[in-house]
């Protein structure tokens, strides 16, 4: 990674300008505060970005290209597969039969057909694609998050982003990317960063769930990855999250009391006390404001909406989650990443096509639809990006290499090439950037890398081009690694 020596800038105006534009409060950037750091912009001959968001869709297991977004219906027959593609509303582009709700909207996303890097295990490409990052250190374990791992987007974002509304800058739901084998997977934390910068954490579910246990959006779209049938479990909750602190955020008096709180009430009233003698930073500050106003609580309860609201966006987790953060966005998190799916749900090694169709493509259709025309109708659209992508695409060629376990055959990992969907912040709908070639194995044509989705990420958020974060030791690092996709607005 590049590195420099010159401070960290936000809006053009360095943190030390920023402070003396004003005091931070005790929840972050208040109403005054935030007219006297534009006054001293405009006095400086500089303009503050507008501010703006990201919701970052992680389909967890890397989805098909050739069986979503950039499908091949003229390429060989055991490149094909079983789906047909279908017209949009955009002359010219088609997409999965299985995807008609996105289909009618196509005026509202683009696709990028071309991104593309080199790994091709879940571990590494997990890494990749959550930290913006191509090459993985030396240091990277499987499986083993460590102090030394490159921070993710995720953390980033909230670390060079402006606070809004005394809101935390970024938070993940509903759950950690987690394999029941071997753990908890890197490139999900803040890492070099440090432990003050991590997301704020928001599990709605009761327990860490791997592809051993299930798949899919709970509770109507659960399916058994090796069998390829519907899931006989029935138990999985999604409820008001659990907020978590990431270990250096508190002291440890401070941990252990809040190891014991159970629910977000127990916690606010705690937390309330604590505010009282404590003296917190920022970070601490704005979990306590998330915890202890009750119109953000209301937010967290998506269960609890409207009928309406949940047969638009589909009563299961994935749209759960999405309806989650389109009300995070609206109350001032700038950055928020759903994990569409545990571990595995997307990883169709086997019992590909039937899987697809039935358990995950139609809760996702119905779920980003509604989200998109959500944050339309309620204009926050042209100011919130959302992004759609997994760790890699999935190899063109139909196989069952362990019949032994899968019914029916799938497609393999293949990082170089994968398909992303964005939309609202600018993008330009019914936008294509970047081929594949007839077999849509390799990129043909405008390579993107995820130092490029990265940056697209960043200048959505308004982070400035010259931005840096700084590792623990001081040591300064630029934050954009690549230019934006271009050809998208």
């Amino acid at each position: 990674m590049r590195r420099s020596d010159t401070t960290l800038t936000v809006g053009h105006l360095s943190r030390r300008s920023a402070l003396q534009a004003g005091s931070l409060g005790l929840m972050g950037l208040s109403t005054a505060n935030v007219s006297q750091l534009r006054a001293l912009a405009a006095a400086s001959g500089t303009q503050l970005p507008k501010p703006k968001a990201v919701i970052y869709l992680f389909l967890t297991g890397g989805p098909s290209q050739h069986d979503t977004f950039d499908m091949k219906p003229d390429g060989p027959a055991e490149f094909k597969g079983e789906f047909n593609p279908i017209s949009t509303r955009t002359p010219g582009i088609q997409i999965c039969e299985h995807f008609p709700l996105l289909a009618r909207r196509s005026d509202k996303w683009a696709l990028v057909r071309s991104l593309t890097h080199k790994e091709n295990g879940h571990d590494k490409g997990t890494y990749v694609m959550l930290t913006g990052n191509t090459v993985v250190p030396p240091t990277f374990r499987s499986s083993k998050p460590q102090p030394s791992d490159l921070p993710s987007i995720a953390a980033i974002a909230g670390f060079a982003s402006q606070p809004r509304h005394n809101m935390p800058p970024s938070a993940i739901l509903p759950e950690r990317i987690y394999h029941s084998n071997t753990g908890v997977y890197p490139g999900q934390f803040a890492g070099m960063l440090g432990p003050q910068h991590e997301p704020c954490w928001l599990q709605c579910t009761d327990k860490p769930h791997a592809y051993h246990d299930y798949s899919g959006a709970f509770p109507k779209y659960l399916f058994n990855l090796h069998d390829g049938v519907a899931s006989d479990k029935d138990d999985w909750t999604f409820a008001v999250p659990h907020l978590t602190l990431q270990e250096g955020m508190l002291d440890s008096r401070f941990r252990d009391r809040l190891s014991l709180l159970k629910s977000i009430d127990e916690q606010r009233t705690h937390l309330e006390k604590a505010a009282e003698v404590s003296r917190y930073d920022r970070v601490r500050q704005r979990v306590v404001s998330l915890i202890t106003d009750p119109k953000v609580r209301d937010a967290f309860d998506v269960r609890n909406a409207d009928a309406k609201t949940l047969e638009r966006y589909g009563d299961n987790s994935f749209g759960w989650s999405l309806l989650m953060a389109r009300r995070l966005v609206e109350t001032g998190v700038n950055m928020v990443q759903v994990n569409m799916g545990n571990f595995g749900s997307w990883d169709l090694h086997g019992n590909n096509f039937p899987l697809a169709k039935n358990f995950l493509f139609p809760p996702t259709d119905r779920a980003v639809s509604a989200l998109l025309d959500d944050l339309d109708e309620c204009g926050l659209l042209e100011s919130t990006l959302v992004v759609m992508a997994g760790e890699f695409g999935r190899t063109p060629r139909i196989s069952n290499v362990a019949p032994k376990i899968y019914k029916l055959p799938g497609r393999d990992h293949w990082a170089p090439a994968q398909s992303i969907l964005l939309a609202g912040a600018g993008i330009r709908g019914g936008t294509v950037v970047g081929s594949t070639d007839r077999n849509g194995a390799y990129v043909a044509t405008d390579p993107q890398t995820p130092e490029n989705f990265a940056a697209t990420i960043y200048d959505a958020l308004g982070i400035p081009r010259d931005a840096k974060w700084h590792d623990i030791t001081n040591r300064p690092y630029h934050i954009y690694q690549a230019d934006p996709i271009r050809g998208l607005t």
